[in-house]
């Protein structure tokens, strides 16, 4: 992994050298689909963005837990997580680009 992240800059930057748009009109088209999907989101309802992945807020319930340095029983109060969840086609297409960076590393076998 490189460990770059991609900014919200970076994708405006994107949208303005593939769709033309000006890199303010980039910007903002870029802030519109964030703040809709977020909005969606905090609404409650599921965004399902094909071949991406599917975002959904999550109730989950009281529960024990523990505290790891003390082994201290703590109830974890209900709460609501939103969850991310790959679509297989983004699962196939990482599965692709780590076999195919894993393939080029192999060293070549030595003559005998």
């Amino acid at each position: 992994m490189t460990g770059k992240t991609v900014t919200r800059a970076d994708l405006a930057e994107s949208v303005f050298r593939k769709v033309g748009l000006s890199r303010t009109e980039s910007a903002e088209l870029v802030e519109t689909v964030i703040d809709e999907i977020c909005n969606a989101i905090v609404r409650g309802e599921m965004v399902k963005l094909s071949s991406f992945a599917t975002f959904q807020v999550r109730a989950k319930n009281e529960r024990i837990g523990r505290n790891p340095k003390t082994g201290e029983e703590v109830p974890i109060s209900p709460r609501k997580v939103m969850t991310f969840k790959a679509s297989n086609v983004l699962k196939q297409r990482i599965l692709r680009s780590h076999l195919a960076r894993k393939a080029k590393q192999k060293p070549a076998n030595p003559a005998h």
